[in-house]
């Protein structure tokens, strides 16, 4: 009973150290990632949302949420929902992006983001990024703020 106990851990702690190894290809925000860079990283992801693993476009996304949007959007099984849900899943497995500056500062910028969606209907969003000024690891990093509700621009045919 033992052996096969001791067994059965060992499979999940191989398994665990395999799930850590997976998420480490994820990206996290350091302070040398610009702000339009945060915005591509997220939509990146997004577009691929599947690509690393289940989800690992949300979990990208979630990633670069600045702590003051996660209190809002979070814990993180809510942001999943919130993402596959009606309104931002339009997000998932895009087609295209592309992202224009409209302003900035030196603690904040907001990006004018139009996808493509899957169904070939383009969608605009507003998108805040901010610098985080507390200290601790996220000090000076950008990071999401605000995404707006879609605007539908119609489609592409």
């Amino acid at each position: 009973m033992l052996k096969k106990l001791l067994i059965t851990f060992n499979v999940l702690v191989i398994y665990s150290f395999s799930i850590i190894e997976l998420r480490a290809d994820l990206l996290n925000p350091s302070n040398s990632i610009k702000p339009k860079e945060v915005v591509e990283i997220q939509l990146n992801g997004l577009m691929n949302n599947d690509n690393e693993f289940e989800d690992s476009g949300i979990e990208q996304t979630w990633n670069f949420a600045h702590p003051s949007n996660k209190k809002n959007t979070g814990p993180f099984p809510n942001f999943k929902k919130m993402i596959k849900g009606r309104s931002y899943q339009m997000l998932l497995n895009h087609i295209n992006h592309t992202i224009t500056e409209v302003g900035s500062s030196d603690k904040w910028a907001q990006f004018e983001v139009i996808i493509l969606d899957r169904e070939k209907i383009y969608h605009k969003f507003n998108w805040q990024v901010e610098k985080y000024t507390d200290d601790g690891p996220l000090k000076d990093c950008w990071l999401t703020t605000m995404v707006s509700s879609p605007i539908p621009l119609g489609s592409s045919i």
